[in-house]
């Protein structure tokens, strides 16, 4: 089934009205949260509430695809509904936010390859520190800064971290790494140019914080995983994002939107845009797709 929506002429201003010109009826939605669903306040709004909630009860599923961890998504546990299923990581994992954030899936950053990326990166830009981002937890450098510090953490160098030298166990979700005078985009550049053989480089931060996976391991490759098993093909999935991280996701669905406020790289990448996440961009678009249904 397919349900045309016309592109309406674009408004004076001269800001792209959010509606797609033409869409296969949608069968899920994937939204990034944090620039893109929530609000800078790191609220999901009422209007968005219901609008996630309708277009549930109409039979299109939604995923939450994010680069937090899932001890992190308690601020959208309440709204995930049908299948309870989150992406979280980049992709890395995927939980069940109805069984308190279980791994059903995990993707690790091998230990061999999160060494040499270390060393890569290290050489390549002097001052960079690194977090270890583990299924049992979160442990960084001295050097790194805890943006959200967790009591249980272990604090050493990257390097004995990852070597077991300290009571970190579980599989490798992410390494992050963090320079406190690079640009946040060059730093994504020499860093990647430096260890992208090893993993997969991305950022989401507006601060130079990178987040680095496993090879091949990103939002739309897990998303496209779990689309697959379902049967839903790319062109029937609707996908939200702002920042580098988005950037696959966004490639991947047939439908993309831009937030207002996205970085520069997505505005490019992508076709269609939606108000800021501030203005409940992905809400207005999920209202208009409802309200072209059938």
């Amino acid at each position: 089934m397919t349900s045309a929506i016309e592109q309406p002429e674009t408004p004076a201003g001269g800001r792209p009205a959010a509606t797609p010109r033409l869409i296969t009826a949608p069968r899920l939605i994937a939204t990034d949260l944090d620039g893109t669903l929530l609000r800078d306040d790191k609220t999901v709004s009422r209007r968005t509430v219901a609008a996630l909630a309708a277009a549930e009860e109409a039979g299109i599923e939604v995923f939450f695809v994010t680069g937090r961890p899932a001890r992190w998504m308690d601020v959208v546990s309440d709204h995930v509904h049908g299948h309870g299923l989150a992406i979280c990581a980049n992709g890395a994992v995927v939980a069940d936010l109805h069984d308190g954030g279980r791994f059903t899936e995990v993707r690790p950053l091998e230990s061999a390859a999160a060494r040499a990326i270390v060393r890569s990166v290290r050489a390549a830009a002097p001052g960079a520190s690194f977090a270890v981002e583990r299924t049992s937890g979160f442990h960084y450098e001295p050097r790194y800064p805890p943006f959200q510090p967790d009591h249980d953490s272990v604090i050493a160098p990257a390097e004995e971290l990852l070597d077991g030298d300290h009571d970190t166990t579980g599989p490798i979700i992410k390494l992050l790494a963090f320079h406190d005078t690079l640009g946040p985009d060059e730093f994504l550049s020499v860093a990647r140019t430096a260890g992208g053989t090893h993993g997969c480089f991305t950022r989401s931060s507006p601060t130079a914080l990178l987040e680095i996976s496993g090879r091949g391991v990103s939002k739309a490759s897990t998303l496209a995983q779990c689309c697959a098993r379902r049967g839903i093909a790319p062109e029937e999935v609707v996908a939200f994002g702002d920042m580098p991280n988005d950037l696959e996701m966004l490639g991947w669905a047939g439908t993309s939107y831009a937030m207002a406020n996205a970085h520069p790289e997505v505005l490019a990448a992508t076709t269609h845009r939606t108000a800021a996440n501030n203005d409940d961009g992905v809400a207005v678009v999920i209202e208009q797709i409802l309200h072209a249904l059938p």
